[in-house]
Formats: structure tokens, sequence, C-alpha cells
């Protein structure tokens, strides 16, 4: 299953980039990250896409959880793609949050968009090692 990191800002730095794009060869291209000016315009005419918002508010889940959670979307038959959606400098629109199948806070701290985008590549990056039983989690 196709799983997409959908950004309302720019990976600008450098450091993120060359973290992101590492995850990325190690997940052997199976996470795309995408920046675009508007997630509700990105979303809107999106069918069988599992939305994941990520949100302070949003339920935490250890990187077991986490695992379990991707599993079971794939595992549903459903959908076709999950959209993690990391809001810009002003967060989420409310009616981008209201579209959300599930609600995802990484902690309650707050991260910068880019900094988000890269813990979420390398826990979605554990979640696979997780899954098919290889070293890496501990």
């Amino acid at each position: 299953m196709k799983i997409k990191v959908i950004l309302e800002a720019k990976l600008k730095e450098s450091f993120y980039k060359e973290g992101v794009f590492e995850y990325q060869k190690r997940l052997l291209g199976r996470v795309e990250v995408v920046e675009v000016n508007s997630i509700l315009d990105y979303i809107k005419n999106k069918q069988n896409s599992f939305l994941i918002t990520m949100e302070i508010e949003g339920k935490s889940l250890s990187s077991e959880e986490f695992a379990r959670k991707l599993d079971d979307i794939e595992k549903d038959g459903y959908y076709n793609e999950i959209l993690f959606l990391i809001g810009g400098a002003y967060g989420l629109d409310k009616e981008v949050r209201k579209k959300s199948d599930f609600k995802f806070s990484m902690s309650k701290l707050t991260f910068l968009h880019q900094e988000a985008v890269l813990i979420l590549m390398e826990q979605i990056y554990r979640a696979y090692k997780i899954l098919n039983s290889e070293p890496y989690h501990k």
C-alpha cells in the first residue's frame, strides 16, 4: 500500500531533506512526501484514502501500536493509500481535521513541520521493521 506524507509547507533545510530521503530509500520508495499549498484542495477528490491528521490533540501510540495501526489499515482492504497530513505554520484547517479517519499525536510537544516529517518517516520505517520482525526496534 502506498503511503504519502502530505505537507502543507516546504522541506527547506538540507539536513531534514537528507534524513527524509534516507528513510525513503530504506522504505524502498513505499513512502512519498508531497509538498502542497493546500491540504484541503489535495484531499478534496481523494477516495479510498485513509486520512491521518497529525494533531497534538490526537491519540498517542507506542511504536508497536503504531505498527499494528498501519497493518490494520492495510489489511482492511478498502483503502488504497494512507495519507499522513501535516499542517504548516498555522496547523491544519478545521475542514481537514473533520475529514480525518484518525487523529494521531506523536507528542504533546510542538515540532517544526520539517521535524515532524523526519520523525514520522523514522516511525514508519520502525513500524515496518516491527511488522517484519526485523532487528531495528528495541
